[in-house]
């Protein structure tokens, strides 16, 4: 019998204007308790350079977290859980979303939401529907099973760094 998994609360601020939006934490996530976690994952690289150049890989994890609050970078997964056999989004089954409805509402400030992969633009832009002036971006996902290369995923990363400005 494979356990349901669940997603880690949101990290965001009322400061926040991208909120950034996995599908559920993969094993090695879960083991660490931290969102990606996994080595390979290209995630902080990518969203590092998005965001102004910053090397977040090589900041310590809460340190990271800062540097993303300090950016107006939020984040969170579409699905709070499900059953879930390894790591891949394929294999998602009999999943219940996250309220994202409700986050977004509590964020003031919120200009876009960034969707890492086709997994969680899917459910995600379900959910949300048509939120009138909030963009919605779909993103390359960062896991190593996507095998598009860094710079193919950056080209499309970079694009978020325009709701970031004041």
């Amino acid at each position: 019998m494979t356990l349901r998994k669940a997603s880690f609360p949101p990290i965001v601020t009322p400061e926040t204007r991208l909120l950034m939006l996995g599908s559920l934490p993969g094993e090695a996530s879960l083991r660490a308790a931290r969102y990606y976690a996994h080595p390979q994952n290209q995630f902080w690289r990518l969203l590092g350079a998005a965001i102004g150049g910053d090397d977040l890989n090589a900041l310590e994890y809460p340190d990271r977290l800062a540097a993303l609050a300090a950016a107006g970078v939020g984040l969170w997964d579409v699905v709070a859980d499900a059953v879930r056999p390894g790591s891949l989004d394929g294999a998602i089954r009999d999943h219940r979303p996250n309220d994202l409805v409700t986050l977004v509402a509590s964020l003031p400030n919120l200009r876009a939401i960034g969707f890492n992969g086709a997994t969680a633009a899917r459910i995600g832009r379900k959910m949300l529907g048509d939120r009138s002036g909030l963009a919605l971006v779909d993103l390359p996902s960062s896991s190593p099973a996507y095998t598009l290369g860094y710079a193919e995923k950056l080209r499309s990363w970079i694009k978020i760094r325009q709701f970031l400005g004041n």
